[in-house]
């Protein structure tokens, strides 16, 4: 499985998203709506923090930059963590689109 995937948002045909794992899971759970504004226009610095679901899951929804292995960065808003990998909504090219990626890809984060 890719580590990085994009999921585009539902379309004027309908949801092009997967179907949630279960009730109150993954992109179509309760309270995982699309961010109503856009992210901070700052780009904030680097501090290293220990990457597990505990650590991140006080960034549910928060505004959370994250730095990845690949050395991609970006603002994040993350909705679901999970034991191995966290999803939410990443701000990409001026919009915010659907985005999961495993925990270990994930250098270090810090959320608003």
């Amino acid at each position: 499985m890719n580590p990085l995937a994009f999921v585009p948002l539902p379309g004027p045909s309908g949801p092009m998203m997967p179907p949630p794992p279960g009730p109150g899971q993954g992109p179509q759970g309760p309270g995982q709506q699309v961010p109503a504004a856009p992210p901070p226009p700052f780009v904030p610095q680097m501090s290293p923090l220990a990457i597990d679901p505990g650590a991140i899951s006080r960034c549910l929804f928060r505004n959370t930059y994250v730095w990845l292995r690949n050395g991609d960065s970006f603002w994040f808003f993350p909705t679901f963590v999970g034991r191995t990998s966290v999803s939410g909504f990443r701000f990409f090219r001026g919009r915010w689109m659907f985005f999961g990626v495993d925990l270990r890809q994930i250098v270090s984060f810090t959320c608003f």
